[in-house]
């Protein structure tokens, strides 16, 4: 006979409960911070490779117009048909007085890898330098010369010491030959600095995302505390304030997502764009000074320019799809316009937009929900649908709300089988949380020829708070 043990009551029927409700939330909770970290640092990744490859494009629209100026100060020389040894030497003379910057010179080589100027390095002049490799294995002068002689220009990646600190760095060369005289012409941009802002960026983005975690650890706390409270309660209303938090908790997802995107936007804007517009002004400002002169502009210059503007451009529409300003200042319908002519912009896909009703104010999180959801069926739209034409009806009732539809004349596609396999469907997932999160509602009707992306939101949930009814 088994003996009886003293002391060992069961388990209390309410701390079973307080498990019960404590333990999905923990793991619902896991889950979102795990979702969060990951949507974060994927967000990161990209946006990383956005701003290098603007980086990396302007230093070659720098390194370009460099070399384009070196080349317009040496070409009368060159095409004046004479090779002797003082016009030779009158050109090296005019291109080691070329410098910018710290660390910013020009070099020349003839085409068997004999060193024939380098201003900052005097001492290489003269050397044979064709087997010279740095630190990677590259062979710098051949891959030089390869480079100039494939004509109209070339850019060349390699590890050269940098004047100012006097240890290799990473370096972009731009080179051009002058077949005639045998010669190699170019210069180069130190690429450290951009390393450096990366690693900053980085740093930035990991600090962000570990002040999200933190922020869901707190609500994380304040939520199980509810929950607790509830259970020893065990009354329905701690059950709707867990709810409550829930869905509080899942919005404040959302709008951490935002303020980073905006947050970056605005970065690129008042940083990196505020740069570009002040070089264009001084370039936009010396071309006025010499017309006024009635002196001659260099070709370089209007490059320069063009350059410029083609990476402010760039910047501008980089910003534009982190957070549309069109959004915060002049609202939903223009802000969609806008999504709208982008998408159409390689003239594959025509969008139209309409708008019933006297358009109300609605609210931040209305507005940026809706607006992402307009953004990610456009881009299933254009990846998947091979539509021709989009149209997007965007409807104000005071009483019922603000409905969104977006139909295209597209394949269509099995939404049944689009939400039930895990693989698939994310985009559709998203949009249907993020109407879910602030009181909407998603529907969805595609079949060959048509498909309509329907969002509504409840004239409660829509307008924004002091708004007029």
């Amino acid at each position: 006979m088994a003996p009886l043990l003293v002391g060992s009551p069961p388990v209390n029927l309410r701390t079973k409960i307080v498990a019960l409700a404590v333990a999905p939330l923990l793991v619902a909770l896991l889950l979102v911070a795990l979702a969060v970290r990951h949507q974060e640092r994927d967000l990161a990744r990209r946006e990383r490779v956005l701003i290098e490859q603007s980086y990396m494009a302007q230093r070659r629209g720098e390194l370009r117009s460099y070399v384009d100026l070196a080349v317009s100060i040496v070409r009368p020389l060159y095409e004046a048909g004479q090779d002797d040894e003082a016009t030779r030497a009158e050109a090296l003379r005019r291109l080691a007085a070329l410098d910018y910057g710290s660390d910013g010179y020009f070099f020349v080589y003839d085409l068997q890898g004999r060193s024939l100027m380098h201003s900052r390095q005097p001492e290489l002049v003269g050397q044979d330098l064709w087997d010279l490799r740095d630190s990677q294995g590259r062979y710098t002068i051949r891959d030089l010369i390869a480079g100039a002689q494939r004509g109209g220009g070339s850019y060349v990646e390699y590890e050269w010491r940098k004047p100012s600190l006097g240890t290799a760095a990473p370096k972009l060369g731009y080179v051009t030959a002058f077949p005639r005289w045998n010669w190699m012409v170019g210069t180069g941009l130190y690429l450290d600095d951009i390393q450096s802002t990366m690693d900053s960026l980085d740093r930035q983005i990991s600090s962000n995302v570990t002040t999200t975690l933190l922020w869901i650890a707190g609500i994380a706390a304040l939520c199980l505390a509810a929950v607790s409270a509830g259970g020893l309660a065990l009354n329905l209303s701690e059950h709707r304030v867990a709810e409550a938090k829930l869905r509080l908790l899942a919005r404040r997802v959302v709008q951490s997502q935002e303020e980073e995107r905006g947050h970056l936007a605005r970065e690129l804007h008042d940083g990196t764009s505020q740069t570009l517009v002040s070089a264009k002004l001084l370039i936009e400002s010396a071309v006025d000074a010499l017309a006024r002169e009635q002196r001659p502009v260099p070709p370089a210059l209007p490059k320069a320019l063009q350059r410029l503007g083609d990476s402010l451009t760039e910047v501008r529409r980089i910003s534009h799809r982190l957070r549309p300003a069109l959004l915060d200042t002049l609202g939903l319908p223009a802000a969609i316009e806008r999504l709208g002519d982008e998408f159409g912009e390689d003239g594959t896909l025509t969008t139209t937009l309409d708008v019933e009703g006297e358009p109300f104010e609605l609210s931040p999180d209305v507005k940026t929900a809706l607006f992402r959801v307009t953004q990610e069926a456009l881009t299933n739209v254009h990846k998947h649908a091979h539509a021709r034409r989009v149209h997007i009806a965007l409807r104000f009732d005071p009483s019922a709300g603000v409905r969104l539809d977006v139909e295209d004349d597209g394949a269509g596609f099995d939404v049944e089988a689009a939400q039930a396999d895990p693989r698939r469907g994310i985009g559709l997932r998203n949009m249907r949380e993020r109407l879910g999160a602030i009181g909407g509602q998603l529907h969805m009707r595609s079949g060959a020829g048509r498909t309509t992306v329907t969002a509504e939101v409840p004239a409660a949930s829509a307008r924004a708070e002091g708004a007029p009814a």
